[in-house]
């Protein structure tokens, strides 16, 4: 008969923290959040690691362009996903990496043919005040000029002229040079007291715009996660079913993390694909594994050669239904209390720390410091970026809500059959295991991390940690009880209407 475990496999949301002593010396805006990524060998310090312990999911409806530069200034990571062709897949990374924090790829450009009566028709359909002239009329091409809204005016000047008769040539506009710094850049910007700075390569072709407010908005963001050629950083998904050609492509342009996509890592599949990139592309390449519910599934993952960091997590996503559909998966904070006890039993036995990622079952602010303090380094996150702005799906007005698509990998819209074939020959999904399904826009990914990071940072103060490492090892863990979470409720008080349509806090309740 089967083996029957005799732990009961429990959720996050019967947890709570008891409170350690809070110290006078330490206050949250000191709290340091930053978390490795890569594996830590002994007396070395990590390859890689991200300054907010919080990664986007590798999922086509979450992991676009715009929100992994977004979530790098913020200091976390996006998994761009790879149920796509190599080759889009590619070029979103390259996005990532060509986009400089600071430096703008202009996109508003004209010619020197160009009318007036177009370029009043252009910047008032791109709200753009200045633009570049450029030979072919194109972002790359060589600068000829600078046209703004100040160069003309549109009800005394003939719009018939050219935009060549009205622009500051070349030759009298202030420029920087490719491979200048952002500092050395607004530096340039104070110094002339100009509102544009055009960078251009040694051919004088345009390569991007520095802007004068974009100083403002840079010194808003300390925790930008860059690489030494201070580019933004971005991870990338793969399958264990074309690895060989994707992953050359991918390291190529740049990808600084490489995660396997699969709803179960436990596999012999994997383990060639972890293989195959070692034997390749040796240790420096950042590899995730995953994803396991269990210490044996932990220790299959490290063996030779082993991965970086194991997402840790099976069906407790908020759209997935692969407990429901094949009867496989475990409670997330069983799953993850069960892996951290090997990967520190690991650790006393190797010296070797494999960060783990909490992947699914997080419902609220809340639940993302509970996994922290049961042993995640980091966690993993669908539906709460999904629902910001730079989610890569449309907005959708819903009985006058907005509303954002949001569906899992493992539904037939995604056609993800890589995740999910375990090596089968057909090409096709059989089954769903996932949901189609849509969720409320709550703003911009900055102003909902904001609230999440500043929660996550008092909790780390009310346990008197410094660090996530303190964090875990300071924390105390209790049980709850139906009644303890009818004490915790508002049953008893009537609550006003915030005029708010929805409390970020309650992101994970929604949809």
């Amino acid at each position: 008969m089967a083996t029957i475990l005799a732990d009961t496999s429990r959720t996050f949301s019967e947890y709570l923290l008891i409170p350690r002593l809070t110290r006078k010396n330490l206050s949250s805006d000191v709290v340091d959040l930053q978390t490795p990524l890569s594996a830590v060998e002994p007396n070395q310090p990590p390859r890689f690691s991200v300054n907010i312990p919080v990664v986007s999911a590798c999922m086509q409806s979450v992991s676009g362009t715009d929100l992994s530069i977004s979530l790098a200034r913020q200091g976390g990571l996006s998994m761009v996903f790879c149920s796509q062709p190599i080759e889009s897949q590619v070029e979103m990374v390259r996005q990532v990496k060509t986009h400089k924090a600071g430096f703008v790829t202009s996109a508003s450009n004209v010619t020197a043919d160009t009318k007036l009566s177009d370029i009043v028709r252009l910047m008032d359909q791109s709200g753009h005040s200045t633009v570049p002239v450029t030979g072919d009329g194109t972002a790359v091409g060589k600068l000829l000029g600078i046209i703004t809204d100040k160069d003309f005016w549109e009800f005394e000047d003939n719009l018939d002229n050219r935009v060549g008769e009205h622009m500051t040539c070349i030759e009298d506009v202030i420029h920087g040079v490719d491979g200048i710094s952002l500092r050395e850049a607004n530096n340039l910007l104070h110094k002339h007291k100009k509102d544009c700075l055009p960078i251009l390569d040694k051919a004088g072709n345009l390569t991007s715009l520095v802007f004068k407010k974009d100083y403002v908005d840079h010194r808003r963001h300390p925790l930008e996660l860059l690489d030494d050629s201070k580019r933004l950083c971005v991870g990338a998904a793969i399958n264990t079913h074309d690895y060989r050609e994707r992953v050359p492509e991918l390291v190529n342009a740049g990808a600084d993390v490489l995660c396997f996509d699969s709803s179960d890592g436990f596999t012999e599949y994997q383990m060639d694909g972890i293989r195959w990139i070692r034997d390749n592309f040796g240790t420096e390449v950042v590899i995730g594994g995953g994803n396991i519910v269990s210490a044996e599934g932990f220790e299959y993952l490290v063996s030779e050669p082993g991965v970086d960091f194991i997402k840790v997590g099976m069906g407790g996503g908020s759209i997935c239904i692969t407990r429901e559909q094949k009867g496989v998966g475990r409670g997330q904070a069983s799953a993850l209390l069960d892996v951290a006890r090997k990967r520190d039993e690991y650790f006393a036995e190797t010296g070797r720390y494999i960060p783990l990622c909490s992947d699914g079952g997080l419902a609220n602010d809340t639940q993302i410091v509970i996994a922290l303090a049961m042993g995640a380094d980091f966690v993993m996150m669908g539906r709460y970026f999904a629902m910001t702005e730079e989610s890569p799906t449309p907005k959708t007005s819903i009985n006058g809500q907005m509303y954002k698509p949001y569906w899992g990998e493992g539904t037939h819209r995604a056609q993800n059959w890589q995740r999910y074939s375990d090596g089968m020959s057909s090409r096709k999904m059989m089954f769903e295991e996932g949901v189609d399904a849509y969720v409320p826009l709550v703003g911009s990914l900055a102003e909902v991390l904001e609230t999440t990071l500043f929660k996550m940072r008092s909790t780390m103060t009310n346990i008197g940690a410094n660090t996530l490492a303190e964090f875990r090892e300071g924390a105390i863990l209790t049980r709850v009880s139906e009644q303890s979470v009818i004490e915790a409720g508002t049953s008893n008080v009537f609550q006003f209407s915030r005029n708010r349509d929805f409390e970020e806090s309650d992101w994970g309740n929604a949809g």
